[in-house]
């Protein structure tokens, strides 16, 4: 079985099309469809229905998607495995992170990866949490530095690197603000801004709502934790912020004995080898436990 057919394969059963797979893998979108005619041919069954611009997986198609994942990523390890043994860093390190942590979390880091071990080739990649766990669990990353499920189940292993505590954040004007003391339910009166609801941080702070049998009033989403600290700035709507963002623009709102955290840390698959550079970048990472607010 052709590896490059296989891999084209994937790609257009993840992106839906064959243009966006062709725009991925640097190949015209003829070139991608030979390929997955090639495939065909090559098992003798169809893999994709196509309808006018739109396609999905036949039958075929669903049940060999997980068996081509088990085959890339068979290779893909026992060239991890092979590389290993040399005990060299080196290659390349595909690492998925969110945008957040990007930003604020792992640039000092990164400088040091890089300095200690500069015959490595970093391939990162910004994403959602959840869509950077799925890179995972697909094997299109060695490792991701996210937001933490709650619960993390096998074939993924999570470590927590740190907490992040979140706050109940408005703008200074806002009447919210002016208030000496304000409970959950004053909060759930007034408009909202909230993290996407397929994020783990929304579902964080929504189970703190419904524990008090409360709804708030999402007005507004999104998934880019700074787009929500402008908008909360401008006196749109209240939110909730890692206390690292927290400046002049918007203020902490006084709400006792309520503390809200979530996990920051960095997720691999169980099943799969790690490169030598993949678990050096993980030392490091266990090296900050602790050491960041």
């Amino acid at each position: 079985m052709d590896l490059a057919n296989l891999n084209a394969f994937i790609t257009v059963a993840e992106l839906g099309g064959f243009s966006v797979a062709a725009e991925r893998l640097h190949l015209t979108q003829p070139a991608v469809s030979k390929r997955i005619a090639g495939l065909e041919q090559q098992l003798g069954v169809r893999l994709f229905d196509r309808l006018g611009r739109e396609i999905s997986l036949t039958e075929a198609g669903r049940a060999l998607l997980p068996r081509a994942y088990q085959i890339l990523n068979a290779l893909d390890d026992t060239r991890r495995a092979l590389t290993n043994l040399s005990g060299e860093v080196s290659g390349r390190l595909t690492l998925a992170t969110s945008h957040h942590i990007g930003l604020h979390r792992l640039p000092a880091l990164l400088r040091r990866f890089t300095h200690s071990h500069p015959d490595v080739a970093l391939d990162i990649q910004f994403l959602d949490s959840e869509v950077a766990y799925e890179q995972v669990v697909h094997g299109h990353s060695e490792l991701a530095v996210i937001t933490l499920a709650p619960h993390t189940e096998p074939p993924i292993a999570a470590r927590a690197v740190w907490d992040d505590p979140l706050d109940f954040v408005a703008a200074p004007e806002h009447p919210l603000a002016r208030a000496q003391q304000i409970s959950l339910a004053d909060i759930a009166a007034y408009p909202a801004v909230f993290p996407g609801d397929n994020t783990f941080t929304h579902h964080i702070v929504r189970r703190l709502f419904e524990g008090q049998r409360l709804s708030p009033n999402i007005a507004m989403s999104t998934n880019y934790l700074e787009t929500i600290k402008m908008m909360v700035s401008i006196g749109l709507a209240w939110s909730v912020l890692p206390r690292t963002m927290l400046d002049a623009q918007v203020v902490r709102l006084p709400l006792p004995g309520i503390q809200l955290t979530r996990q920051l840390g960095y997720i691999r698959h169980q099943e799969r080898t790690l490169s030598n550079a993949a678990q050096a970048f993980m030392r490091l990472l266990d090296q900050q436990r602790g050491n960041l607010p």
